[in-house]
């Protein structure tokens, strides 16, 4: 059974801000690209089954910077639909709602297209992905450039725990994570790893 590696993609410019970013696709910044490129010698040397990005450009671009080759995209790698508050801050979104929290309350419509996503509904979207991978896993690595919040929930159904749960897993930009198993049980092997000189 082959490790399945996770990698945020780098910094852009409302994740710098806070801002909740699902559809709105923006380029990376200049320090996000940096980040990007200080993540290929984590992943040099290693040969993958399968590398499956984002089809936001913020992934793709984390990709090719990262030394990734052959990768292809996956509509159900998107970052969680954040309906009404994409563009959002945690912080205003408080000023209405105090008690608001995403891994538990999910998040109000947005524009046509973007009703939001309930944390349950991008935790199908995670056991899609996963089952998907089943085969390509058994060859070997598999390596996912996605979005911060899809890939914390991911990781808790990886484990067999409920989406809300990714709660647990703070997950930063420009960085590699790895999902692997232990006795046949899955586990997190390394997470939020980075080159030191890149914060």
């Amino acid at each position: 059974m082959g490790d399945l590696l996770l990698v945020r993609h780098g910094e852009t410019e409302w994740s710098a801000s806070g801002q909740h970013t699902s559809w709105t696709d923006l380029p990376l910044t200049p320090h996000g690209e940096e980040q990007a490129e200080s993540l290929a010698p984590l992943l040099a040397g290693r040969t993958f089954a399968r590398v499956l990005t984002s089809p936001l450009r913020r992934a793709v671009r984390t990709a090719e910077l990262a030394g990734l080759t052959g990768a292809l995209t996956d509509p159900d790698l998107h970052e969680w639909d954040y309906g009404g508050y994409e563009g959002v801050t945690t912080a205003e979104i408080h000023r209405t709602r105090p008690d608001w929290y995403l891994f538990t309350d999910g998040v109000t419509p947005g524009p046509d297209g973007h009703a939001g996503e309930s944390p349950d509904e991008v935790g199908r979207r995670a056991d899609r992905v996963l089952a998907h991978l089943k085969d390509a896993l058994e060859e070997g690595d598999v390596v996912l450039v996605a979005h911060g919040h899809f890939l914390r929930v991911l990781t808790a159904r990886y484990l067999g725990l409920p989406a809300a749960d990714g709660r647990l897993f703070q997950l930063a930009t420009g960085t590699v994570s790895t999902l692997s198993t232990e006795h046949d049980r899955p586990v997190v092997a390394e997470w939020n790893s980075r080159q030191s000189a890149v914060s």
